[in-house]
């Protein structure tokens, strides 16, 4: 497996609240809602979770099983928190809120892809390493080539030897072994969107999607609305959530299972036409 080293590239400059009039917002009451845990998986990367000796999963997994079919369950997930907590699973130490519902809702017209997160990041983290963003909103999708993204979803990105791991290089971030992720993050600081792409490449090959984001707070409750051009109808792409909370970095976010988003497609979540 290749293990290059991937970065973020930053695709706008600062966007303003409500500043987004140039684009048609889609009417989120006749769009459904589908809440996907987020939950933090601490010491958990595609190596551990392949590893029978460590994850008792891995044997279902090469038989084909999904991690959301296996851990998904009434409405949550069923993990064993209080061993993910340890400091076998979280040496740096845990987040007092191991898990938490983000609400998705998607739509989609002929020129433009809508995603809207709506959340309430939780306080009490054990890392506060980004100093400049309370939060932080990821989405990531994954292309065609990528090696089983349907049953890992964003554990493809995820390594030992990446930063913020124990004992890692603190210049290697996510990479993969084929094909390439899209990444669009939002962060609070200025309501800033950086859009790229986790490859296998050393050169960035950047997103070109003119993603968008807008967000606003009310209360405790964060919404977060991503736009991106449409990838096409018909198309069922697997798709991930993170959100670092509490001025959390790197690996300390809370994440989703892998998903599907459905265009004009059955999926997990189904974008609705507008």
């Amino acid at each position: 497996m290749s293990k290059s080293i991937v970065s973020t590239a930053v695709a706008g400059a600062l966007l303003v609240l409500a500043s987004q009039a140039a684009v048609a917002a889609p009417d989120w009451g006749k769009v459904a809602k589908r809440d996907i845990n987020v939950f933090h998986a601490g010491v958990a990367p595609i190596e551990w979770m392949t590893k029978k000796s460590d994850h008792s999963g891995s044997a279902g997994m090469r038989k084909g099983e999904s991690c959301a079919g296996c851990h998904e369950e009434k409405g949550t997930l069923n993990f064993n928190f209080k061993r993910l907590a340890d400091k076998e699973m979280e040496p740096k130490g845990a987040p007092k809120t191991m898990i938490f519902p983000v609400s998705v809702q998607a739509a989609y017209d002929a020129a433009n892809l809508y995603i809207r997160l709506t959340f309430k990041a939780p306080s009490g983290g054990a890392d506060k390493g980004d100093k400049d963003n309370e939060v932080k909103a990821t989405l990531l999708f994954a292309d065609a080539k990528v090696p089983q993204a349907d049953q890992y979803g964003c554990w493809q990105t995820c390594h030992t030897d990446a930063r913020t791991m124990p004992g890692a290089d603190d210049k290697k971030t996510k990479y993969i072994a084929a094909g390439a992720y899209e990444l669009i993050q939002w962060a609070s600081k200025g309501n800033k969107v950086s859009d790229g792409s986790v490859t296998t490449e050393r050169k960035m090959s950047g997103g070109g999607t003119g993603a968008k984001a807008e967000a606003s707070k009310s209360g405790d409750t964060y919404t977060v609305t991503f736009t991106r051009k449409n990838p096409g109808e018909g198309k069922a792409i697997p798709f991930g959530v993170a959100i670092h909370a509490d001025h959390a970095q790197g690996r300390f976010h809370h994440v989703s299972l892998g998903y599907k988003l459905g265009i004009g497609a059955d999926g997990d979540v189904k974008a609705t036409k507008q």
